[in-house]
């Protein structure tokens, strides 16, 4: 076998480099005391896991903590929480994300499943996420519910930091209840987003959104009405046992005031 000539070199296809790939996984379980276990608790990379103290007994606590700056571009994060019956599971993260560019161009990808079992119930409260400039994520939340398991789920994006245009921000929410759909929504704002994403008919100028979902099956007896909590906030019952707040606002401060007011009033 003769040997590779420079030219050959030269000529091969270099392999693009990999981004980060990390994963982290939650299992949470009743302990049969009135408790919840959590016999899987696993970080990655810049996912690490912390079990913290929660408000109720039935409920396990669990910090997301960012262990290094991710996600960069060509990152893929996943964060999977598995909560079996009767669990009841308050998932949250110690500081904002964010979405930074990377070296090759590449998007970047975060993922979020959830699984509820029966009378399991999960508040996933994660600290915005802010799109710094040049950045390209593209973010998918995945929740599958059984007939009598409970959420509450808030998201959070803020486009750019302070004077800065943002990224390029993809998301998407699809969430299953009993195996039925009962929310599939896309986002998409930044550069290279669909033309008015920031027009009169889109985000009309605000950097901050956000929305909160609560899906409870006490909500197919007594479904919340619609109301307008201010200029660009609604409240908008599903075809489900469940209910979609979402906010705009000039600042991220003002989302959070507003789907603090609508956790109060919706979830638990």
């Amino acid at each position: 076998m003769s040997a590779a000539t420079a030219e050959d070199i030269a000529q091969a296809p270099s392999t693009p480099p990999v981004g980060l790939r990390a994963t982290a996984r939650i299992h949470a379980v009743a302990d049969g005391r009135g408790g919840t276990a959590l016999p899987l608790l696993a970080g990655e990379g810049p996912l690490a896991l912390r079990r913290t103290r929660s408000s109720s007994q039935a409920e396990a606590g669990v910090m997301l903590v960012g262990a290094m700056s991710a996600p960069l571009g060509g990152d893929h994060l996943t964060v999977e929480a598995t909560v079996g019956p009767g669990a009841h599971l308050s998932l949250a993260s110690a500081a904002a994300t964010l979405a930074l560019p990377g070296r090759t161009g590449a998007p970047a990808r975060y993922d979020v499943h959830l699984t509820l079992e029966d009378g399991a119930s999960v508040r996933w409260l994660p600290e915005p996420l802010v799109s710094v400039r040049g950045s390209d994520l593209r973010v998918r939340t995945r929740v599958r519910l059984a007939p009598t398991a409970r959420l509450v789920l808030r998201e959070e994006q803020v486009l750019g930091r302070t004077g800065e245009v943002p990224g390029l921000l993809r998301s998407r929410l699809a969430v299953e209840c009993g195996g039925r759909p009962l929310v599939d929504q896309e986002l998409a704002c930044g550069p290279g987003a669909p033309g008015g994403w920031d027009g009169p008919a889109g985000l009309a100028g605000h950097r901050a959104l956000g929305q909160l979902l609560v899906v409870d099956p006490a909500f197919a007896e007594d479904a919340p009405a619609a109301a307008v909590l201010g200029e660009f906030a609604a409240v908008t019952p599903l075809a489900g046992p469940a209910v979609l707040v979402t906010v705009l606002a000039a600042d991220a401060l003002r989302v959070r005031e507003l789907l603090d007011a609508a956790c109060r009033t919706y979830g638990w």
